[in-house]
């Protein structure tokens, strides 16, 4: 059993009511994105300057892969550090050395090395977000906590966009340019030091110090929402991993439309995440936000022009908008403040293992069923399905009041 935390000292303070503190955790939880969208545009150069180098074939492009993969193998025990030395510092010295190991390839020349630095991009983005959904979950509850975790998707899917952009311009010049963009974490990482209160755990009755009492970690609290989690984050990442080649499949091979339907994508997610804040819990249940990107997938995998692939996708982004920020609310409801970090890492494991699995999954199903789209229009089924089995227990939680923690 993990032994209990010490008390909070007297200097730690309760959660804080202010905007301030959510916008640098915002900003914070862009800097994974930083990582998985940046380097893409400059890959066909990077590929060129080490054309020498045996395997560079695959190495070049695990250079922007391999910091996803380190996020998911290693955001639970970001969990548990998170857990035992606290949020706040592990953030912020997280935050400093993402800018350290983001920078190296400037001056390394060795593509191993390079590979290596990356490893330990991954490392840090583990801690980052595991330690900012962690906080989010300390300093709010309640509406406003769904709100904020909602603005994470949200700022997290435009992000990708302008750093994907950025990435493109800075890119034009030489391959190293973009990584310069790393840089940016030794300017935010003061900033966390100086905004983000230390919190402290919510004032315990008799009830709150039973749970919080040297106990295991509740691993079947967590684990149906892992899965799901898993599942779902295969669902998010589809349409952005795989609208160039569906595009390519239907004839269309311009950038220009690529990027325009691509932000129209990435809108709709955003609108999504809106919508997941208006509306009150009871109107937004798993099963529902499941069927409309199901409904999505279908319109894709039967779709033999533009518009009609552009509806789907557009479907889809809306209900996976809705989808992230439910998956992640309902972890958090699942966890007390003695548990939060571990439960996020596990979570936020879960995620990037599946933003890992997708491509995977797709090029699978595309070898079984004989085309990119109707793998989709698979995936679709499977998510329809998934929904439908998902809905007895809805309406169970429709008709009853769940304490916290009840799957």
């Amino acid at each position: 059993m993990p032994a209990p935390l010490a008390p909070p000292s007297p200097d730690h303070i309760g959660a804080p009511a202010g905007r301030l503190p959510a916008a640098v955790l915002m900003t914070g939880s862009c800097l994974p994105v930083l990582g998985a969208v940046l380097l893409a545009p400059v890959l066909p150069r990077m590929q060129d300057h080490f054309a020498d180098v045996p395997g560079s074939a695959a190495l070049v492009p695990v250079v922007l892969t391999i910091p996803a993969l380190a996020l998911a193998l290693l955001a639970p025990f970001a969990g548990m550090i998170v857990d035992r030395l606290g949020r706040k510092r592990l953030l912020v010295a997280a935050t400093a050395l993402y800018a350290v190991f983001g920078t190296a390839p400037l001056w390394l020349d060795s593509l191993h090395a390079i590979l290596i630095s990356r490893v330990l991009v991954g490392v840090t983005e583990a801690a980052i977000m595991t330690a900012c959904t962690t906080l989010i979950g300390d300093y709010y509850d309640g509406r406003l906590r769904d709100r904020y975790l909602a603005l994470q998707t949200m700022c997290a899917s435009a992000s990708a966009t302008l750093f994907f952009v950025l990435g493109g311009a800075l890119g034009a010049a030489n391959w190293r340019a973009p990584f310069w963009l790393y840089a940016v974490g030794l300017l935010i990482a003061p900033v966390m030091a100086r905004v983000l209160p230390t919190p402290a755990p919510p004032a315990q009755d008799d009830k709150t110090r039973a749970r919080t009492a040297p106990r295991s970690f509740p691993v079947r609290r967590m684990a149906g929402i892992c899965l799901l989690t898993v599942f779902g984050a295969v669902v998010f990442y589809t349409v952005p991993v795989e609208m160039a080649y569906l595009l390519d499949d239907l004839g269309t091979d311009s950038t220009g439309t690529i990027g325009a339907v691509t932000a129209v994508a990435s809108a709709a997610t955003v609108l999504g995440s809106i919508l997941f804040t208006r509306l009150a819990p009871h109107r937004r249940p798993l099963p529902a936000l499941l069927a409309l990107c199901a409904l999505g997938f279908l319109l894709m995998g039967l779709a033999d022009d533009l518009p009609l692939l552009i509806t789907g996708a557009v479907l889809n982004c809306i209900g996976t908008g809705m989808l992230l920020p439910s998956l992640v609310t309902r972890a958090m409801d699942r966890l007390d403040f003695a548990d939060r970090g571990r439960g996020m890492g596990l979570w936020t494991a879960a995620f990037f293992l599946g933003e890992f699995l997708c491509p995977l999954a797709l090029l699978a199903g595309k070898e079984a069923v004989g085309s990119l789209a109707a793998a989709v229009g698979v995936l679709g089924a499977a998510t329809a399905l998934l929904a439908a089995a998902l809905l007895p227990r809805a309406r169970r939680r429709a008709h009853s009041v769940v304490p916290v923690g009840d799957p």
